[in-house]
């Protein structure tokens, strides 16, 4: 049983109930995509957080990749791209196979590069993306980046290939066709083919404008304004103020900075002096709101992790108080079958101990009976039988006849009286001494002396009764046994006690006997009386040095 308990201690478990957490991190998920996409992004980052820790807890590694790619784009849209590249590097681990997530991460860390001026492995990103993308549409994307860095890098040849090759495909829609026609027109520009690449950009403006792709305008507009800087610095100016409008419009900072940079490269006037101030004072706004943001995420993320590791230590304290009750509970159960298992033991125990004393006393009394049916068959039966007679053939007429009759009828009155005295009531109260005294003095003669010392000294009253007719039974039993065979003519017993025990050392000058050969009824009726009170018992004797007991009783 004990096993048992042990074993299930070991095996116990803590169940959570998993669906409260669930429901909660979806919620903070679907709250994350909805602010995300109102621009508010400190909000979205800190339930994009929140729901990520939740679904940790909860193991589910596609939630934890797909939020991870949305707080890296929120990262990358404030300016934060090394913050943005080492989120979206997390999120990496948790998807095995190449997916549009994989794609997704790549073409993120193809912009975080692009942006940080890693040209070169803002390429090698965006084609492992094109490869993962398997929708021939948004596979276009990465190699439309691909198309702009060229630019960027002045590899005019590389970038007309390719961004031609992708609008051969006429699988886009005409926001995006638009684009690519204005970067493919910038191209060939900066290539030297300026007629080409003019009539490409004002057309891509103008479809812009036709299907109101306000944003996408900006970039037409600042190649236009590039394109007339040595043509026309006026044309140059209005394209880039038009620029600048729209992106002040639309708080675009990046594209209000590019259009300024313009307008100061065509401005000499006094004016000058104004948009640099301008510039700078824009400049210094954003890089330290772009820096705030990198603030904040970090110490959205820091106070997360902070959180995170309480939520771990308090789960680990409350499963840790949850064992220690379960150990406690476990415990008592061990305890109180512990305890009814003593107490049955010890109900076993006294029902075992009482019955073994019922069976020494029944022994006992058995052995007492047997014992003075026999003294009475050989000692009496006889007697009485040469009585009876003696009685039939002596003419009791005579003097001398009936007084030898009635001494033959004394001498069995008195030893019947001496059978009586051996075995009827013992006194147990204030008078039990004086009762030793008369029961050891009838055993005293002329030939044999009996002395009992220190009998006075033990305390009596404390002594159970039991135990006092015990010792009493086995005193007689002593002295009968000394009258029969031991021809003793000097009998010494000295009583002493401790606080734990009665000591009884018995001493006789008798002939003695060999210990296999002591006559053992008398002897046998003593050791079941003295177990029965859980004393014990000594015998030593040897021919001609007479015999000693030594009995102890506990008090």
């Amino acid at each position: 049983m004990l096993l048992f308990l042990f074993s299930c201690q070991e095996k116990k478990t803590v169940n959570t109930n998993i669906e409260p957490i669930r429901k909660e991190a979806l919620s903070l998920r679907n709250k994350g995509i909805l602010n995300y996409e109102k621009q508010n992004f400190n909000a979205a980052f800190y339930e994009f957080n929140k729901s990520k820790i939740l679904y940790e807890t909860l193991k589910d590694s596609a939630n934890i990749g797909y939020i991870l790619i949305q707080m890296a784009s929120i990262q990358q849209v404030n300016g934060d791209y090394y913050g943005s590249k080492e989120t979206v590097t997390e999120a990496l681990a948790y998807f095995k196979k190449k997916s549009v997530y994989t794609a997704s991460i790549k073409n993120i860390l193809g912009v975080a590069d692009k942006e940080l001026s890693l040209y070169n492995d803002a390429i090698i990103y965006y084609k492992e993306a094109a490869k993962e993308y398997t929708d021939p549409i948004v596979k276009q994307v990465p190699l439309s980046n691909i198309g702009s860095l060229y630019i960027q890098q002045k590899k005019y040849s590389e970038a007309i290939a390719i961004l031609e090759s992708i609008l051969r495909k006429k699988i886009l829609k005409r926001e995006s066709q638009s684009t690519l026609q204005d970067n493919l027109g910038y191209a060939y520009f900066k290539k030297g083919m300026d007629e080409k690449g003019f009539n490409l950009m004002k057309e891509a403006l103008e479809i812009k404008n036709k299907i109101k792709d306000t944003y996408g305008s900006i970039e037409s507009y600042l190649h236009l304004a590039d394109y007339y800087a040595k043509k026309d610095i006026q044309k140059s100016d209005e394209n880039a103020f038009a620029a600048y409008n729209i992106a002040t419009k639309l708080n675009s900072v990046d594209e209000r900075l590019e259009s300024l940079q313009i307008i100061i490269s065509n401005n000499h006037s006094e004016n000058h002096s104004k948009y640099v101030q301008k510039y700078f004072t824009l400049n210094d706004s954003i890089i330290k709101i772009r820096n705030n943001f990198k603030n904040k995420f970090a110490k959205i993320k820091y106070d997360a992790k902070i959180e995170k590791d309480e939520n771990a230590k308090l789960r680990l304290e409350k499963a840790e108080n949850l064992l220690s009750l379960q150990r406690a509970k476990y415990m008592r159960i061990v305890f109180v079958i512990v305890f009814v298992f003593l107490v049955i033991l010890i109900a076993i125990l006294i029902r075992y101990y009482k019955n073994k004393n019922k069976v020494i006393e029944f022994k006992t009394s058995y052995n007492t009976e047997t014992r003075i049916a026999k003294k009475i068959h050989d000692e009496l039966a006889n007697d009485v039988f040469q009585v009876i007679a003696y009685a039939e053939s002596q003419p009791l007429s005579k003097e001398s006849a009936k007084e030898n009759l009635l001494q033959k009828l004394d001498d069995i009155y008195g030893r019947v009286r001496g059978i009586s005295r051996e075995n009827n009531r013992i006194e147990t109260g204030i008078d039990f001494t004086n009762s030793i005294k008369e029961m050891l003095l009838a055993y005293n003669t002329s030939e044999r002396n009996i002395i009992a010392t220190n009998l006075e000294n033990i305390n009596w009253e404390v002594i159970d009764d039991t135990k006092k007719i015990t010792i009493s039974r086995i005193l007689q039993e002593l002295m009968v046994n000394m009258k029969k065979h031991s021809t003793a003519s000097l009998v010494l017993i000295k009583f002493e006690g401790d606080q734990k025990s009665i000591l009884i050392n018995y001493t006789d000058n008798g002939k003695g006997a060999e210990k296999s050969k002591m006559i053992k009824n008398g002897l046998q009726n003593m050791e079941s009386r003295i177990q029965a009170v859980k004393g014990t018992i000594d015998f030593d004797t040897e021919p001609g040095k007479g015999f000693k007991a030594k009995i102890a009783i506990p008090k």
